[in-house]
């Protein structure tokens, strides 16, 4: 299991320690009376966004959690220590949602970031705390509050400028390795990728990271083939590259189609991201053969697409500096962007 983008688990915080009751009884001591002390508070469950991982493979082996429970008091006026907490080291990009999983607790997408989840109850008070003009010698003392738990899901989606979509075998890890240090699985049959993939792309000084996802077939919003879960990893991208086989379709423009059909059935802003179409494995195809996928590609997408090959390196930088451009602008739009005042609340 190398990949492991989605994990359900158990978080429990710790319960607050018992108050004591106890007596200062001491020969030649002429003020005695309750000395009881507090208890301590239970332990607190923090979630924390970290560098070096990128899988959530770790919580497929682990799914309870549970924070320390806060010491008791003692005697002499001694509180309980607190009761050790418990932090859940998250890959950035990872969102925390409730049991439905679909209510967002956070989403944590910088690294250091930190959430108190479930804080520790509160420790018991001793018999010293309820020592009074006219109870001077109380023999009673609170327990601790017990912690907070619930089940949480864990969903990561991984964080990169720019995504690979298309239908199986349309050459999206083929162009991810010829541009990148990434070494995806490569072969001539349908869902070699079995799990999202990550490149940082070097190009004229600039650098973005491209992700690459498993392809898509129709019918996949249903789960037919792999499903749309994977389509969650390019949802923080800034722009689509929408690869077309060339060679391994006779009809570029309905494979064009299927993809756009489960971009949109999927929602969540896939289908209004800035797309960049190219029809790929252009080498594999006579001068007469290209001309006509072009066109038949050309009428489904409504502009003109970008003729690519990943083998030639033909109009790979082509398609490498469309790229850039609109992840530029998609940053420039993004920091034009004046948020609207809220609205004054109205006062007689």
């Amino acid at each position: 299991m190398k990949f492991l983008d989605q994990a359900k688990i158990y978080v429990r915080s710790g319960n607050g320690g018992a108050g004591a009751v106890s007596f200062r009884r001491e020969k030649f001591i002429e003020f005695g009376g309750p000395d009881g002390g507090d208890g301590g508070r239970g332990g607190d469950v923090w979630i924390e966004c970290v560098d070096g991982l990128n899988t959530l493979i770790d919580y497929r082996y682990q799914q309870h959690f549970k924070a320390g429970t806060g010491i008791h008091g003692m005697g002499r006026n001694r509180t309980g220590a607190k009761g050790k907490d418990v932090t859940l080291r998250v890959p950035v990009g990872t969102e925390i949602l409730e049991e439905d999983n679909e209510t967002l607790i956070a989403d944590l997408t910088e690294v250091g970031q930190r959430l108190l989840l479930l804080r520790g109850g509160n420790g018991g008070f001793g018999n010293a705390q309820f020592k009074s003009s006219t109870n001077q010698a109380p023999r009673h003392a609170n327990p601790g509050l017990e912690g907070e738990e619930k089940w949480i899901w864990l969903r990561l989606k991984l964080i990169a400028d720019a995504g690979l979509v298309g239908l199986p075998n349309a050459g999206k890890s083929t162009f991810l390795a010829s541009v990148s240090s990434a070494k995806p699985k490569i072969a001539d049959y349908p869902f070699t990728t079995l799990h999202p993939n990550l490149g940082v792309v070097e190009l004229d000084g600039r650098g973005f990271v491209l992700a690459d996802i498993p392809g898509l077939i129709e019918g996949a919003h249903e789960g037919v083939g792999l499903g749309d879960r994977f389509l969650g990893h390019v949802e923080r991208t800034r722009v689509l590259l929408h690869l077309v086989d060339g060679s391994g379709v006779e009809d570029p423009g309905e494979a064009y189609r299927i993809v756009r059909g489960e971009l949109e059935a999927y929602g969540n802003g896939l289908d209004e991201k800035p797309e960049i179409v190219a029809l790929s494995k252009a080498d594999a195809l006579s001068p007469e053969l290209r001309e006509e996928r072009l066109a038949s590609l050309e009428e489904a997408c409504g502009h003109k697409p970008l003729i690519l090959s990943s083998a030639s390196r033909e109009n790979v930088d082509t398609a490498l500096r469309m790229i850039i451009r609109a992840i530029d602008k998609d940053k420039e739009e993004a920091a034009n962007e004046v948020p609207a005042r809220p609205e004054e609340e109205w006062r007689p």
